[in-house]
């Protein structure tokens, strides 16, 4: 595992993203003590897939949706 100061790491991202990529993992200190970690993606767990449609005709939008706010909740909102 190789450290790296945050001044090297700024200077030299490139290097060290290509070295991660290659399963290399690299720790960026300030003043000496890690701060963070540079490690390749595919060790980063993956998000689940969304599945579109999921809650279809769960869900019911009322006809007036879009219809103007009464005057009481937009002074609320604009702290009147």
């Amino acid at each position: 595992m190789q450290t790296v100061n945050i001044h090297a790491a700024k200077t030299h991202l490139s290097r060290l993203v290509d070295a991660a990529a290659a399963g290399e993992e690299i720790l960026i200190a300030r003043a000496g003590r890690p701060v963070a970690r540079l490690v390749p993606l595919q060790d980063a767990p993956e998000r689940p897939h969304r599945r579109l449609g999921r809650l279809a005709g769960q869900l019911t939008v009322p006809v007036d949706f879009d219809a103007p706010l009464p005057d009481a909740v937009l002074d609320a909102f604009e702290g009147r």
